[in-house]
């Protein structure tokens, strides 16, 4: 008997999912073939997709003379002919609760990311690897093709949904032609135009992965039972940072200081900071860089390639642009930032844009760009509301950016950086940057693996706010308790005694996992810290009097 072909779409909130599978049952019912469509909502802050099931019978209704083919409500474990998503993640996702098969599923899917709120948790770098998930969806389709839709979509200008109308058109799944497909797509107005650009590319990237494919099944058919899978575009998976050219904002004799392994990395890092604070703060990190690369060479068995500079470049750069409230404002008042949510919300002449920047700085964001003395006394004022039982002050504010006062607020928030230097913040930051710089030189001494591990600590800094201080005092911690020379212990058990306390604290915001790594490893665990009893009313009882 003839199946209906089965197709799950996948999307996120906001790509157009539900304006796709109405796109899909547009197309059936134009050329006349029974569909259908359901849909099963998704979740918010990326833990999910919306999926979107299609049933369409491959036989035009002028030959079931008459009769109206039973289409199901839901899709099948293993009886998919098409799994169609916009996220790779989603992608395997859906494979792994067994609804594609190797046998019968065509898999098509973007090879671009958007990452979940369990991997943005996580302390360190919780990123999926994108090579297994390809691996995922070779081993579980019968043929895929997988594509970098968002850079179509930014090519194209318009959203995924065309993007993905256009794979499927080209994947032959269906038997519609193509202009049943473009005349859904086809109306006035520049929205419709940038979808059919979309529809465009995909179907002409498709159809060239179809073309690849069986032109290597007539050169394997002979020797090969199994089919080829279609292959993935590579030039879609490169790295994007490597056409970054960062190092035209070094001077040549700064390059020219330090191996030609680390000028990319280094261009970038002084771009950053340069443009956080000023030169001469840029010059500070290059002293600092210059010192350490002195004592990483002269060390016994040091490496020309100099390693311990190398990765102490990537978090020193990060850790002295750390956030603060001038920052945020430079970011948020910048030129380029309009012209981006401009081409987000897709404005077009003669409207009108607002945009609307919300703060809510407290007491330790206020207390940051204060003076030393200062700031203490302020922060000595919050602790003690806090312990008081009430909550710690902040201030909502929010700022119209598209107005002259929103605009001039934030363009005076900016300009305060030139009183960064004298902040409270920018002096304890400048202190803790010393220390673990100094661990990192110590460690130099005994072994440049050592060093190297202590250099990889930098990453415990990161985020803004309680985790940020959660990751100084971890990282403090493991400096004064752990990266100390041991006479007792060999250079091999101190190296991994660094390298596994520093995995755990990254694995667990609470710290319970890096409190179990300091007491395998002979370390004492982090002091407990005093938190105020906070005794409240009962409200019944007061009912009561």
């Amino acid at each position: 008997m003839t199946q209906p072909v089965s197709i799950l779409l996948c999307a996120l909130g906001g790509e157009g999912g539900g304006v796709l599978a109405n796109w899909l049952i547009d197309v059936a019912r134009l050329a006349d073939y029974p569909a259908q469509a359901t849909s099963i909502p998704g979740v918010a802050q990326r833990t999910g997709a919306t999926t979107y099931y299609l049933e369409i019978y491959p036989i035009p209704r002028l030959q079931l003379g008459g009769q109206t083919p039973v289409l199901g409500l839901n899709p099948l474990p293993g009886r998919l002919d098409a799994l169609v998503s916009s996220e790779l993640l989603e992608t395997a996702r859906q494979i792994a609760n067994g609804l594609a098969s190797n046998d019968r599923t065509c898999v098509i899917s973007s090879s671009s990311r958007a990452l979940t709120t369990a991997e943005k948790m996580v302390m360190g770098d919780g990123r999926r690897d994108e090579t297994s998930l390809l691996d995922v969806i070779a081993e579980n389709s019968l043929r895929h093709h997988v594509m970098n839709m968002a850079d179509i979509c930014q090519e194209a200008g318009t959203l995924v949904s065309a993007v993905m109308l256009g794979a499927i058109a080209a994947s032959g799944l269906l038997p519609f032609a193509r202009a049943h497909y473009e005349s859904v797509l086809a109306g006035p107005g520049s929205a419709a135009k940038a979808s059919l650009r979309g529809f465009t590319l995909a179907f002409e990237r498709v159809s060239k992965q179809r073309e690849q494919t069986q032109f290597l099944d007539k050169l394997l058919a002979p020797s090969a039972s199994i089919l080829p899978s279609a292959p993935i575009d590579q030039s879609d998976l490169s790295d994007l940072s490597a056409n970054f050219d960062s190092q035209s904002q070094v001077p040549q004799q700064v390059l020219d200081e330090f191996p030609s392994g680390m000028h990319s990395l280094l261009g970038l890092a002084y771009k950053r900071v340069h443009q956080y604070q000023s030169e001469a703060y840029a010059q500070l990190m290059l002293s600092r860089l210059r010192k350490l690369k002195q004592i990483e060479t002269s060390a016994s068995g040091a490496s020309v390639n100099c390693p311990v500079t190398k990765e102490t470049i990537r978090w020193l750069a990060l850790w002295m642009a750390y956030d603060d409230i001038i920052q945020v404002a430079h970011l948020k008042s910048r030129a380029n930032r309009w012209d981006r949510v401009s081409n987000e919300v897709k404005l077009q002449q003669g409207e009108l844009l607002k945009i609307y920047d919300h703060f809510k700085p407290g007491v330790p964001e206020l207390a940051a760009m204060l003076p030393m003395s200062w700031a203490q006394a302020v922060l000595k004022w919050d602790r003690n509301r806090i312990a008081n039982g009430k909550d710690a002050w902040s201030m909502p504010i929010k700022l119209a950016r598209h107005s002259v006062i929103g605009m001039l607020s934030l363009r005076f928030l900016s300009l305060l950086r030139v009183f960064r230097p004298f902040g409270h913040r920018y002096l304890t930051e400048q202190a803790l940057i010393e220390e673990w710089l100094n661990g990192i030189a110590n460690a130099c001494a005994l072994s440049s693996d050592l060093a190297l591990e202590v250099a990889r600590c930098g990453q415990l800094i990161k985020g803004y706010g309680s985790t940020n201080e959660r990751g100084k005092e971890n990282l403090l911690h493991i400096l004064k308790t752990v990266c100390v020379p041991d006479a007792s212990k060999s250079v091999a058990e101190q190296i991994a005694a660094v390298s596994q306390i520093r995995k755990a604290a990254l694995q667990d915001e609470a710290g319970q996992l890096l409190d179990q790594a300091l007491v395998l490893h002979g370390a004492p665990v982090r002091p407990v810290k005093a938190q105020p009893i906070l005794w409240m009313k009962n409200p019944r009882l007061k009912s009561k009097n």
